[in-house]
């Protein structure tokens, strides 16, 4: 979402080379690029304005030591002001009322506000809460069966919709059924428009008043751009909103929803949708994002995907087959690489490592995950033979896997020379120091089996 907004910044501070403090004479040219940066990040204009002077204040007369470079330092106030921006710290969704508690969404049409509504129950079964889904957008019959679908998805339960009923009785309804089912959580879908209305307005406070929510969460449309910032006043002047949930974050965004929201509504960004599936939801730390807008990457967010992604009980056999000497074939690289994708592909993970963005930003588009497609169904056109015996792939099998996968014959050797550095690295490695590895990752993540 951010990767042009990143690479703007990274260049707006190179003019700073070989300065040994940072002056209001040679900060001028790199804020005036930060500032472009923002507005061309979709950034609403009063909110670039206060960022850029809070920057020029906390930066002039900043010393520069110790390994630091000027560069570094104005990265550093400018990560503070993020930040700050941002909401200061993470807040936490902690549902403390006397259940059901009831968690209404807003927003304008195509925001994703159903399925987020998904992903939401979702993460709160993950916190063992019982919960109730319940549309009240009776203009679209389709967004009532796609909110009935995604709560049997999630495991969630649903609150079906009486014909003729209005938007408040169906939420008033789901209320009572949800205090009569002791359910925990009550969320509350409400319907869209392509844009801010009256009657849109209306119909949300209607249901605000019949079902008097503890949260008031509105969901918007990381592309949305400035069209965001009009939603999120509309919206904040009908409800007292208490959070925002960005959508769409892993599409070709520019970020300023994310930058300007929270300054506009005065309430956290809560959560961030990070895919179409039910588990693409994940919790907003401003720090975190911050270091992703600069290029510091976010290892927390990596070691969290690597718990959710990587099957602990596979690593561990691979290991033991390593230690006792049966080497790594293609079904052992075919499971790390579908492990791979699970965590979001190639692209993501340099995301989310220190630096590298920029080396993301190389990658043409989609280019990693076409290429793991690629060697996964080079695999499958192998014989379960040939998997577990690499060795025994020789021309003509070669030729017949290529055609089986519609690929070229070199296709086919880049695949058996990945494997084959593989298998180096898996001997020098070891057995003894891959199971050590297992035992060490065990015990910094609780819950984690040791081999």
């Amino acid at each position: 979402m951010f990767s042009k907004l990143t690479e703007r910044l990274t260049k707006a501070v190179e003019s700073l080379r070989g300065r040994g403090r940072l002056t209001e004479d040679n900060i001028a040219e790199s804020l005036r690029d930060v500032r472009m940066a923002l507005l061309e990040a979709d950034v609403a204009l009063p909110v670039v304005k206060r960022f850029i002077e809070a920057v020029r204040v906390k930066a002039v007369g900043t010393e520069v030591v110790g390994s630091l470079t000027p560069g570094q330092a104005l990265i550093g106030v400018i990560h503070d002001e993020l930040v700050a921006l941002m909401g200061g710290s993470a807040h936490a969704f902690d549902l403390r009322h006397a259940p059901p508690a009831v968690i209404l969404l807003a927003g304008l049409q195509g925001a994703g506000k159903t399925t987020t509504a998904g992903k939401l129950a979702r993460y709160l079964i993950e916190q063992k809460k019982r919960v109730l889904l319940v549309s009240t957008d009776i203009r679209r019959p389709a967004a009532v069966l796609q909110l009935q679908r995604l709560a049997e998805q999630v495991g969630a339960d649903f609150h079906p919709v009486i014909a003729g009923a209005t938007p408040p009785a169906i939420a008033a309804g789901a209320l009572e059924a949800a205090r009569r089912g002791v359910y925990d959580v009550l969320i509350v879908d409400t319907a869209g428009r392509l844009h801010i209305d009256a009657e849109l307005m209306q119909e949300v406070r209607d249901i605000d008043s019949a079902v008097s929510p503890h949260e008031r969460l509105f969901v918007v449309d990381a592309m949305a751009g400035q069209d965001a910032v009009n939603a999120a006043k509309a919206f904040s002047e009908a409800l007292a909103l208490t959070g925002t949930i960005l959508t769409k974050a892993d599409g070709d965004a520019r970020g300023g929803a994310a930058l300007s929201v929270r300054d506009i509504t005065g309430t956290p960004l809560l959560f961030i949708g990070t895919g179409e599936k039910s588990e693409a939801l994940e919790p907003f730390d401003p720090d975190r994002m911050a270091r992703r807008i600069l290029g510091m990457g976010d290892v927390v967010a990596l070691v969290e995907e690597v718990r959710k992604a990587v099957d602990v009980e596979e690593a561990q056999k691979l290991a033991q087959k390593v230690a006792k000497g049966k080497g790594f074939d293609f079904n052992d690289l075919k499971s790390q690489l579908q492990q791979l994708q699970k965590m979001g592909g190639m692209g993501s993970l340099l995301e989310k490592l220190p630096g590298g963005a920029a080396a993301a930003q190389k990658l043409a588009p989609g280019h990693a995950e076409r290429e793991l497609k690629r060697q996964i169904a080079l695999i499958d056109s192998m014989t379960p033979r040939e998997r577990r015996r690499p060795e025994i792939i020789d021309g003509s099998r070669r030729r017949r896997i290529a055609a089986g996968a519609g690929m070229q014959v070199q296709d086919v050797n880049r695949l058996l020379k990945q494997h084959m550095e593989m298998q180096k690295m898996m001997k020098k490695l070891g057995g003894g120091k891959l199971a050590r590895m297992m035992g060490s990752m065990a015990g910094r993540f609780p819950g984690m089996p040791r081999p």
